[in-house]
C-alpha cells in the first residue's frame, strides 16, 4: 500500500539517572513516570523497535520497512546497502544532570572490543544559560596525563569544555571523548549503535544506588588522544553534519519547502514553530520519515519562526566522505 503522508513513529522512552521531565515540560510530549533521559524517535535494534503510528502502514516496524519495503519506502539509492537494520538512530536527550564522560569505539577497534562503532551529532534544541558540553581533550593532554587523572579522579581537568547555546551543534566522531552537561535538550542523529564505554561518572551512583560500571580498558583503546579542542557549529550554519553515515542540514521555512527526493527518503525533525506536510502536523521535537514514493511532499510552515533538520542517508556506494575533527 502506498503511504499518503510522511510516517510518524511511536517514541521509545528510556529512563536514565541523569534524565528528567523536560520532554513533558518543554516539548509537551507524553512520557512515562520517572527520570526519562532519552526518547528513541526512530530505532531498529533487537532491544528496541519503532512502530509506524499513522496511515495504511500503522503497526509495521521500521525493521520490516527496511527489510521488506526498502526501495518502496527508502528509495533505490539504498538497495545496495548491506545493513540488515536501518542504519540510523534518531534520539531526543533530556540531560537534567550531566552525563558520564564516555567514548564510542572507532570502526577500526569496534570488532576487537566486541562493540559497534558510533558516530553522532548533537543539535541543542533547548539550553539553560549555564549549559556546557565536554568534547575532546584540552590542548597538550597526553595519554599518560589522562590515565593519571583517572587514578586521581580529576578527569574534568583534562576535558575541553564549551558553553552550549540553543541552535548550536557539534559533530562527535567515534573515538572522541565527550560528555553532555546538565540543562540541555538535544536532538541526536547517530549511527545505529548502542555501544558506549563509560570512562568517568563524576563519582555518582546509578538508579540502583550503586556506582555505575566503568569501561576503562575499552575506553583507553578507543579514545583518540590527538583530538584536541573541537569547535561548535554556530547556530547560523545550515550544514550540521556531513559524514559517510549521515548528512544533516538545517532549514528555516520562510516559504513552503518541497523535500521530495528522487529514489531517496529523508527524515524531518521540527526544531521550532510548527509545520504541516500532506496532512501531518509536526511541532518542536517531532520527527517524521518522508518516503521516496510520496509526490511533492511539501513542508508548509504554520508559524513564522519554523525551522527543521533534514537528515539523509548517503547511498552506500558513494559513502566515502569524511568529516573534519
Amino acid at each position: 500500500m502506498i503511504p499518503e503522508s510522511p510516517l510518524l513513529f511511536e517514541p521509545v522512552a528510556m529512563e536514565r539517572v541523569w534524565g528528567g521531565r523536560g520532554f513533558e515540560t518543554s516539548l509537551g510530549k507524553k512520557i512515562p513516570l520517572g527520570s526519562i533521559g532519552e526518547l528513541w524517535e526512530m530505532v531498529d535494534r533487537p532491544e528496541a523497535q519503532s512502530f509506524v503510528q499513522n496511515g495504511h502502514l500503522q503497526g509495521i516496524t521500521l525493521h520490516d520497512l527496511w527489510q521488506n519495503q526498502r526501495e518502496f519506502i527508502f528509495g533505490s539509492l539504498h538497495s545496495g546497502n548491506p545493513s540488515d537494520r536501518f542504519p540510523l538512530l534518531i534520539k531526543l536527550l533530556d540531560a537534567k544532570e550531566r552525563l558520564s564522560v564516555q567514548v564510542h569505539p572507532p570502526a577500526s577497534k569496534a570488532e576487537e572490543l566486541k562493540g559497534e562503532p558510533k558516530t553522532e551529532c548533537w543539535y541543542f534544541l533547548n539550553a539553560t544559560d549555564e549549559a556546557v558540553i565536554y568534547a575532546g581533550l584540552k590542548n597538550g593532554v597526553t595519554r599518560k596525563a589522562f590515565e593519571k587523572s583517572l587514578q586521581e579522579k580529576n578527569v574534568e581537568e583534562m576535558l575541553h569544555c564549551l558553553p552550549a547555546r540553543k541552535g548550536e551543534s557539534i559533530f562527535i566522531p567515534s573515538g572522541r571523548l565527550h560528555a553532555i552537561g546538565g540543562g540541555l535538550i538535544i536532538v541526536e542523529i547517530q549511527q545505529n549503535s548502542d555501544t558506549t564505554y563509560r570512562v568517568f561518572d563524576w563519582n555518582r551512583t546509578g538508579l540502583d544506588g550503586k556506582p555505575r560500571i566503568l569501561h576503562l580498558q575499552e575506553s583507553l583503546a578507543s579514545i583518540d588522544f590527538e583530538d584536541f579542542q573541537p569547535e561548535l557549529t554556530p547556530a547560523s550554519a545550515s550544514l550540521i553534519a556531513d559524514c559517510p553515515y549521515f548528512h544533516v542540514e538545517k532549514r528555516t521555512l520562510d516559504i513552503p519547502l518541497n523535500v521530495g527526493r528522487q529514489n531517496d527518503f529523508s527524515i524531518v525533525t521540527c526544531l521550532s514553530g510548527e509545520l504541516e506536510c500532506l496532512g501531518i502536523n509536526l511541532k518542536s521535537g517531532g520527527s517524521m520519515l518522508v518516503p521516496s514514493v510520496l509526490i511533492n511532499p511539501t513542508l508548509v510552515p504554520k508559524d513564522a519562526e519554523t525551522s527543521v533538520l533534514i537528515t539523509t542517508l548517503p547511498a552506500f556506494s558513494t559513502s566515502v566522505r569524511t568529516h573534519p575533527k
